[in-house]
Formats: C-alpha cells, sequence, structure tokens
C-alpha cells in the first residue's frame, strides 16, 4: 500500500471495515480530495456521517458505516474521459447500468459521473463505488 495516497489508503481502509461488519473506520491522513469523495459516498447512501477532527500530527475522519458497499477501490492510472465515453467506463467499472457511482474529477468540482453526463462535462476518473 502506498502511503502517498490518501485517497487509495483511505477507501481501501472502508473496504476493510466494511467487510468485517464493523461500526466505523479511522482514516488518517485525509486529503480534500478524499473528504469530496467521502461526501460523495454519503451523498449516494453508502456511507454515514464523516466527522473531521483537528489534531496536532494531523487531521484524521473518523467515517460512520453502513454496510452497504460491496466494491469500492481507486482507478489508476487516472483516465481522462470525455462525456460521450463515460458509459464505456461505465460498463468496465460498474456491474449493472444505473447501479453503483464513478467519481469524477473534472473542472467545475469531484462529482458523480450521473452528474458530469447531466451537465455534458467530461474530466479525469478517481474511484467507483457500488
Amino acid at each position: 500500500m502506498s502511503m502517498n495516497d490518501p485517497l487509495a489508503n483511505g477507501v481501501s481502509a472502508i473496504l476493510n471495515r466494511e467487510a468485517r461488519m464493523k461500526q466505523d473506520v479511522l482514516l488518517k491522513p485525509i486529503s480534500k480530495m478524499l473528504l469530496r469523495v467521502l461526501e460523495i459516498l454519503k451523498d449516494n447512501l453508502y456511507l454515514g456521517e464523516a466527522t473531521v477532527t483537528k489534531d496536532a500530527k494531523g487531521d484524521y475522519a473518523t467515517v460512520a458505516l453502513l454496510g452497504k458497499i460491496n466494491k469500492c477501490n481507486v482507478i489508476r492510472p487516472r483516465y481522462a474521459v470525455q462525456c460521450v465515453d463515460i458509459e464505456r467506463f461505465e460498463k468496465r467499472y460498474l456491474p449493472a447500468k444505473d447501479f453503483g457511482v464513478l467519481i469524477i474529477s473534472t473542472h467545475q468540482g469531484i462529482m458523480t459521473h450521473h452528474e458530469a453526463k447531466k451537465k455534458g462535462i467530461g474530466g479525469r476518473l478517481i474511484a467507483y463505488c457500488y
């Protein structure tokens, strides 16, 4: 596991704790991107509330788990996608149409593939969850 990628560390910690049917997970270190991904997963009802705690040694987040994640992972390399190509990656990473979310970093911020298709913009694939 790479210590240089807080997003990959956080997502794998969430998946591991979910597999063990735990109630929450402690994520450290955290980044702005990880916090935005957690927010998106919460909005899509995959995760519960996340609380960020400021610490002298570095900030950390405690996230409530709901037991609804089957698979969650970061996408490497971070493919650049245009709006018309999103569906191709949807078929590659998600098990069925309209099941799960791809998380995309766009020039308008980090959002799900549904929002990006609605706005007609592309970006870089960051992660997926279902």
